[in-house]
């Protein structure tokens, strides 16, 4: 056969055989693939045992949050105008001073001032209320009220 003698025949409006493959034409429905319902069988977890032995203890308890009270002179010098300067952990925040303070050393916090030193220290600055001693917080510091029980 001469090519392009059935030209006319089988070609469409725009080129394409129609006869042959009349199904190509047609336009396949639109599924919806959302949202769709999961087909699984989904349970509650029964372990046979705990995961863990025991509960995650608190590691900024207060005996942890203040880790020394400064006796240095310079910082005596500051807790006779009622100020007391304690050293703490750098993860604990006002609240967990002024609690500690509060717990430890038996004392009403007015304010909880805290920087953070060129070393990394952490460091607080508490006034106290006015009618508490402050010279008198750190000989509190070698009482066995400070000294976490193991």
């Amino acid at each position: 056969m001469k090519r392009g003698s059935r030209l006319s025949l089988e070609m469409g409006p725009t080129g394409g055989s129609t006869e042959r493959h009349p199904e190509a034409q047609e336009k396949e429905e639109a599924h919806v693939t959302h949202p769709w319902q999961s087909k699984i069988l989904l349970r509650r977890r029964l372990p046979k045992h705990p995961r863990k032995s025991t509960r995650r203890r608190d590691t900024l308890d207060h005996y942890t949050v203040i880790t020394s009270c400064l006796t240095t002179e310079s910082a005596m010098k500051i807790e006779t105008t009622q100020h007391t300067c304690v050293h703490c952990r750098w993860k604990a925040n006002e609240h967990q001073l002024r609690q500690a303070v509060r717990k430890l050393y038996d004392s009403d916090v007015a304010e909880v001032n805290v920087l953070i030193r060129p070393d990394g220290e952490k460091k607080a600055y508490v006034p106290l209320v006015p009618n508490h001693d402050a010279l008198v917080l750190p000989t509190k510091l070698g009482s066995p009220k400070l000294s976490s029980a193991d």
